[in-house]
């Protein structure tokens, strides 16, 4: 009997330390995915910062294009260096690493034959984790399958760039305006104010009256009957 005991319990230890390892790997699993799913949502924002620099890169270039030349570069590389002028201009910093691959490498998508860049992705084949929410410029990349969808040209800009990069004013408030049905009235203060105040012209021409002077009344005093 206590043999049969012995295994009984050490079978239950076994079973027991079994569930307990498979607890500890699902939940080891659980976190690294979750962990690898944060590393990628961080991936995506920094290539989107650098994708955003990329475009604006573009934009700078057409912007300082001569007239009469191409407004997009040849290769990456006039971005770095632009030598339509007697001073190059530098339109981008760098060249980028590619966060979602870890290499300096980047799909360019060429108008014809490699006559000019017209926009730059990623080569990440991968699912993005952003799928929303994306700012107003890249707004065309929601719902897009892979990482290299997100394609990066020289004509994107926010709203608040375009607004600020047009100068135009605000549009004018139209003022108020009176009609009968709902006349502007003017309070009753300033037409009172407004109205000039009658001249006194007695105080000015008469003298004010004397003040009347009491009368003296004079009573006889009685004489002693004795005299």
């Amino acid at each position: 009997m206590q043999q049969r005991d012995r295994r009984r319990q050490r079978g239950f230890t076994y079973l027991s330390l079994m569930i307990l390892l498979a607890i500890i790997g699902l939940v080891t699993a659980s976190s690294i995915k979750l962990g690898s799913v944060l590393q990628r949502s961080r991936a995506e924002q920094e290539l989107l910062i650098i994708g955003a620099a990329f475009s604006d890169a573009l934009q700078s270039y057409a912007e300082a294009t001569p007239s009469g030349q191409p407004t997009i570069p040849p290769s990456l590389k006039e971005l770095l260096r632009d030598p339509r002028f007697p001073t190059p201009r530098r339109h981008l910093r760098k060249i980028f690493v590619d966060p979602m691959t870890g290499q300096a490498e980047w799909g360019v998508v060429y108008a014809g034959e490699k006559s000019g860049v017209l926009s730059i992705y990623s080569l990440s084949s991968a699912r993005p984790v952003k799928l929303s929410n994306f700012p107003s410029r890249f707004a065309g990349f929601a719902g897009m399958a892979r990482i290299s969808d997100w394609k990066f040209t020289g004509g994107q800009k926010s709203a608040d760039t375009d607004a600020a990069s047009t100068g135009a004013p605000p549009p004018p408030v139209a003022p108020q305006q009176r009609t009968e049905e709902n006349p502007v009235e003017q309070p009753a203060a300033a037409e009172e104010s407004a109205a000039p105040e009658p001249e006194n012209t007695e105080s000015s021409t008469t003298e004010p009256s004397p003040a009347p002077v009491a009368e003296k009344i004079y009573v006889p005093l009685k004489q002693d009957s004795h005299q």
